[in-house]
């Protein structure tokens, strides 16, 4: 296990690597000009020169590359002008919003997601599958700006149940802080459940035709419990994988959500930074998403291992 996990993580170099050139490649394509932005539409000339001298913004696109892979190295991913503040500190300081929106909509997306294809998979081809599959698919496709701001009309404007914005720290109020969380991880939730319900009931299929499972069957057990605690587990390689899958497309469905929500995450911070020209914050936060999905898809390769001893042999 252990050299597994040492060979995903020297694989995960050359991924992080193009990230950052193309994360530093898309602040020269982009247009835009953060010394005029800072400067305000009244700057002169040579007020523009004076602040791109003291950013280092005149120097060779090169020069600034070198310098940026440096602060890297030492784990300085640089300074944001606009916020005034370290890049690496603003980033931790919104992370934790992010990343509780995002586990808190995969866990409600994948409560309901797996037992919802298990149904489908027990009563194929009958009305509960093709509700199951149906409501699925009508979760998939929808898009998550557009479910968050419907929740937002039905429970926090019609109903009065849920608060429309804002956000409570986890570690000031816990009731709060799952009020202010829980619509818009409904809403990402809402996105991935599909997914999720659709590969558990392909997987649950394929292992319910297995001998182990007609052995179980022929034991006596009941079909709830064959499928609960048979083939759950026969088919969790496959639902791990989408789950994976399913992370990385929540957080970057975190971005949008946190701007209809008014959620203070990295997501909110990115789209902030493009829209002021903060590139340092910009080349950061694609960074740092890459950074955590990679990180995510190692834990997925080591639940493989647990979850199927069969694997164990070939790590």
């Amino acid at each position: 296990m252990f050299r597994l996990a040492a060979i995903r993580l020297l694989a995960a170099v050359p991924v992080l690597m193009v990230v950052s050139l193309v994360s530093f490649g898309l602040t020269l394509l982009v247009p835009g000009d953060m010394a005029a932005e800072m400067a305000g539409p009244s700057a002169t000339a040579a007020d523009l020169a004076r602040i791109r001298g003291e950013l280092g913004l005149d120097r060779p696109p090169l020069v600034r590359m070198a310098s940026w892979y440096s602060g890297l190295l030492h784990g300085d991913l640089g300074r944001s002008v606009l916020l005034n503040q370290g890049v690496t500190e603003a980033i931790l300081e919104r992370l934790p919003v992010t990343l509780s929106l995002t586990c808190l909509a995969l866990g409600l997306a994948c409560l309901a997601g797996i037992p919802a294809g298990l149904v489908a998979a027990a009563k194929a081809r009958r009305w509960p599958d093709q509700a199951a599959m149906g409501a699925a698919l009508v979760g998939l496709s929808l898009p998550d700006f557009w479910l968050g701001l419907v929740l937002i009309w039905v429970l926090g404007v019609k109903l009065n149940l849920m608060p429309t914005g804002g956000y409570v720290a986890l570690s000031a109020d816990a009731v709060g802080w799952l009020r202010s969380i829980t619509l818009p991880a409904g809403a990402l939730a809402l996105t991935q459940l599909g997914p999720i319900a659709r590969m558990t009931r392909s997987a649950a299929l394929e292992v319910a035709d297995s001998d182990f499972i007609r052995t179980a069957r022929a034991k006596g057990l009941t079909e709830p419990r064959v499928y609960a605690r048979h083939v759950l587990s026969g088919a969790l390689v496959p639902i791990l994988t989408v789950v994976g899958i399913g992370f990385g497309l929540s957080l970057g469905g975190a971005l949008v959500i946190e701007q209809v929500f008014s959620l203070p995450g990295v997501g909110r911070l990115v789209i902030g930074a493009v829209l002021r020209r903060d590139w340092p914050v910009i080349q950061g936060g694609l960074l740092l998403t890459a950074l955590v999905f990679v990180m995510v898809n190692l834990i997925v390769d080591l639940l493989y291992l647990w979850v199927d001893p069969r694997l164990r042999s070939n790590a």
